[in-house]
């Protein structure tokens, strides 16, 4: 029986065709840099952690072990704390591509990118390209799928923003994007798994584009007809106004974040994603769905309507929880320490005893609001705010009890910031 390593096996890509082949009875090892749960929701797969860049040759060729084939979905949009594109899309290819040699691989399906044999103006198309000469070098029997923007049930990256874009009334259409032919995800799979077979042609790069040419708000148009909404007013972004969109994008991916709207994507998404798909279909003898037919095929649930309201509401959510412990803390141990030194004296407690409590807990609103902030710290701070938000409750209703009566309900309002934080938690995985 054949043996498939799918490499970023957790990722909308990654995760369909290993669910794919494991319906056609063929064994997949499913490698990802953070396996988490997944042997949990996917308990047919062996899985392996492991990272392009930071796990070398010799631990793939270990890894590859019995694997007849390797199916690489990896990939990065831009630099941050926990992405290098150069390593990923390069230097850590070329280890696994060694680790296949080494391992007796022979064939080998890439996933790179639409245009970059064209014009490389990122980054990230650079380095893309960069990979697929890697791969074009190694003597293995490789192909190179270039997709457009992959549309399917599931939604990461652009394919999410354009569900989070057409749930709202009021459309924002940014200036200079091109066409896009998106691909269906169905598609991506059935083409990775034509290319598997033993008798599939190698050696080939082929690009992957749908039959329909979009504009990226027709695409939004499209999608919030799928979710039986009214037509939205649409309003043009002016140019100062995107690029500090995308400046703010860039941030958050300095914190760890990893938002489809970066400096990356406004120049990939500028040049467009419309392609050639006469190689594809001449030697699949596939014919591209449109994504108009696979959404009537599966019309909008409640579920993909709660997924695009809340998608955009998930960045509001996690950026105002920030401020608003980094903003208690600051007003804590700044202007805000005279008033709480004469709540704490009306509730008994004076002197030192009042300024520490004061104090620490300024700090402790600091730390919550600077760990919210950052991805990889998110979740413990947020389970730390629930609980010294419900520490201070307690506090409040021994210390200074007549606070449940205030007119401005400073305890009550305890309630709806825990709450928040809880959907923060809720929407916190993007995968």
């Amino acid at each position: 029986m054949d043996r498939i390593a799918v490499i970023g096996a957790t990722g909308l890509i990654g995760s369909s065709i290993a669910a794919a082949l494991i319906t056609r009875g063929i064994r997949v090892v499913g490698v990802a840099r953070h396996i988490g749960d997944a042997p949990r929701r996917h308990r047919t797969m062996e899985w392996s952690a492991a990272e392009l860049g930071r796990t070398d040759r010799a631990e793939w060729e270990t890894l590859l072990e019995d694997v007849t084939a390797v199916v690489n979905c990896a990939g990065a949009l831009q630099d941050g704390p926990s992405d290098d594109i150069e390593q990923t899309h390069r230097t850590g290819l070329a280890d696994l591509v060694a680790g296949c040699r080494a391992a007796g691989v022979e064939r080998f399906v890439h996933f790179s990118a639409m245009g970059v044999d064209r014009a490389t103006p990122t980054r990230f198309s650079a380095t893309k390209r960069a990979g697929d000469d890697v791969l074009s070098a190694s003597g293995l029997d490789w192909i190179i799928l270039r997709p457009s923007v992959v549309l399917g049930p599931s939604a990461y990256g652009a394919s999410a923003l354009i569900r989070g874009l057409s749930s709202l009334p009021y459309v924002p259409v940014m200036p200079d994007t091109g066409a896009l032919r998106p691909v269906a995800l169905e598609d991506v799979v059935a083409t990775v798994g034509f290319f598997l077979s033993p008798d599939a042609p190698t050696r080939v790069a082929v690009e992957l584009a749908g039959p329909e040419r979009f504009e990226f708000v027709e695409l939004v148009r499209l999608y919030r007809r799928w979710l039986g909404l009214p037509p939205a007013v649409e309003f043009a972004i002016p140019r100062w106004m995107a690029a500090l969109a995308y400046r703010t994008g860039d941030f958050a991916g300095r914190l760890g974040w990893r938002p489809p709207i970066r400096s990356t994507a406004r120049l990939e998404v500028a040049r467009g994603a419309t392609g050639d798909d006469s190689e594809w279909k001449r030697l699949t003898g596939l014919e591209p769905r449109r994504i108009s037919q696979t959404l009537e095929a599966r019309p909008a649930s409640v579920q993909d309507r709660w997924f695009a309201s809340l998608y955009l509401l998930k960045p509001i959510v996690i950026g105002s929880l920030a401020i608003f412990w980094i903003g208690s803390g600051l007003a804590s141990l700044g202007p805000g320490l005279p008033t709480g030194m004469s709540l704490m004296e009306q509730g008994g407690v004076t002197g030192l005893w009042a300024k520490l409590v004061i104090v620490g807990g300024g700090l402790a609103d600091l730390s919550i609001g600077i760990g919210i902030a950052f991805r990889k710290t998110a979740r413990p701070a947020m389970l730390a705010g629930i609980g010294v938000s419900l520490a201070y409750a307690l506090a409040g209703s021994w210390v200074t009890p007549w606070l449940w009566f205030d007119p401005l309900a400073p305890i009550l309002k305890i309630a709806p910031v825990i709450a928040l934080m809880a959907v923060g938690l809720a929407t916190l995985r993007d995968r």
